[in-house]
């Protein structure tokens, strides 16, 4: 029974989004600072506050991006709606199955897949940048490229992370801010310093 719920809502999720997205607008501001990444066949991590993800798995749908999905029992329904939308996941979390999550980005990335992270999931602080993320892009050996949504119209769910829904016919701006390389040598406290000045830019250009 379990399985036909989780199938049955994946199925339903992922038309939802299609359904939603057919009557937006996006565009796309900064995006051109990705190229020397895609013409040198490096992958990224795209990091993004976990409210937006909605707009994220929508502009990154079918295109190999792995993203990290928290092992709460709400992320086998999530996984479930990624994978329709071509978008591959790897469980874990800074609270569970962290080393597992951590294990699982770091072999998708060296396998060519750009991964998708939210550095304030699963359940917060909101808009905190928590260095995990960091860790995984610096074993990775791969760039940071942070992403800052900005909805023309929408609805705000009453949770935690104040989750995102645009507005039927809305204009949405999704920013690539400068990518950011993580020194392989860099300490815990280089990281969190990172983390703090990366959410801090995040949070400033999301109020524009």
């Amino acid at each position: 029974m379990s399985e036909i719920r989780f199938q049955s809502a994946g199925v339903l999720g992922a038309g939802l989004v299609g359904g939603l997205f057919l009557t937006t607008r996006i565009r796309r501001i900064g995006a051109e600072q990705v190229q020397p990444y895609r013409d040198a066949g490096r992958p990224v991590m795209w990091v993004f506050w976990h409210g937006h993800l909605l707009t994220l798995v929508h502009v990154f749908r079918h295109t190999g991006v792995c993203a990290l999905v928290s092992e709460h029992d709400d992320g086998e329904y999530a996984t479930r709606m990624l994978q329709r939308l071509g978008v591959s996941t790897v469980r874990g979390s800074s609270t569970r199955g962290g080393k597992r999550g951590l294990k699982g980005l770091v072999r998708a990335a060296r396998a060519g897949h750009d991964l998708g992270v939210s550095p304030d999931g699963p359940k917060g602080p909101p808009r905190v940048f928590k260095p995990g993320a960091l860790v995984a892009a610096q074993l990775a050996e791969i760039p940071v490229v942070p992403l800052v949504v900005r909805p023309g119209g929408a609805w705000n769910f009453n949770s935690w992370d104040q989750f995102m829904v645009p507005k039927p016919f809305s204009s949405i701006e999704v920013e690539y801010l400068t990518p950011r390389d993580v020194p392989r040598d860099a300490s815990r406290e280089h990281l969190e310093e990172m983390a703090a000045e990366i959410g801090a830019a995040m949070t400033e250009r999301e109020k524009l």
